[in-house]
């Protein structure tokens, strides 16, 4: 499942993100790319400099921490802390799937979903889509800025060449309570089904059917 998060990030929130990163350094992203990544990785991530990423950390968590359609569709158990990535011309990310386990410097969690959360306009810059394949064929994703989108980190995917301007993103890798994304997605959908129920019938005997169902669902397959 593809879940776009629309204004994940406010105006407000974007200004100060970009304000911290534009006097920022950085530096070649294969430092952080696993064998198979480093070969076809092509961008530049910010050094993570402490102060600057405690204040950078801080805006992007209590973002995600508020958003109803994060927590549903992910259902985070644990999530690191972002990298923040600039795509220039002739700069590329080739077709990979994301590491499974991640944390060298913490602890160690699996990487059950991918976040790429977009810092500037579409128009800013050519090229930059976000492609990912799917047993539906290839989809592309370019959103505006503020928004971000969700995906399983098992995807095979890959950013396209950036030809003009300079594509700027967030991205950050989730542990979810419940690993496998098919039951995640059913999940999600029972929830919106449920949340309408709930608001327009919450004393009917079927809102307690499919509330209860939810809940044990959640208890049956999730891993803690």
């Amino acid at each position: 499942m593809l879940l776009r998060i629309p204004a994940l990030l406010n105006a407000a929130q974007l200004q100060k993100v970009r304000a911290l990163l534009a006097d920022a350094e950085f530096v070649d992203g294969k430092l952080s790319a696993g064998f198979a990544a480093a070969k076809v990785k092509h961008n530049e991530e910010m050094r993570q400099e402490p102060e600057r990423m405690q204040l950078l950390v801080r805006i992007l968590m209590a973002s995600l921490g508020h958003n109803a359609r994060f927590r549903f569709g992910v259902l985070p158990h644990r999530v690191a802390d972002p990298i923040f990535a600039r795509y220039r011309p002739g700069m590329t990310y080739g077709d990979h799937v994301d590491d499974p386990i991640m944390g060298s410097s913490g602890p160690r969690f699996r990487s059950d979903v991918s976040m790429t959360l977009f810092l500037n306009e579409p128009q800013a810059y050519d090229g930059g889509e976000l492609l990912m394949h799917t047993p539906f064929g290839a989809q592309r994703v370019k959103l505006p800025a503020g928004d971000a989108v969700v995906y399983p980190a098992s995807s095979l995917h890959q950013v396209a060449e950036v030809t003009r301007g300079e594509r700027l993103v967030a991205l950050t890798w989730i542990q979810s309570y419940v690993r496998d994304p098919a039951r995640r997605e059913l999940l999600y959908e029972l929830n919106q089904a449920r949340e309408l129920l709930l608001q327009e019938a919450p004393g009917a005997e079927h809102t307690g059917w499919v509330d209860r169902s939810y809940a044990n669902l959640v208890r049956m397959w999730s891993e803690l």
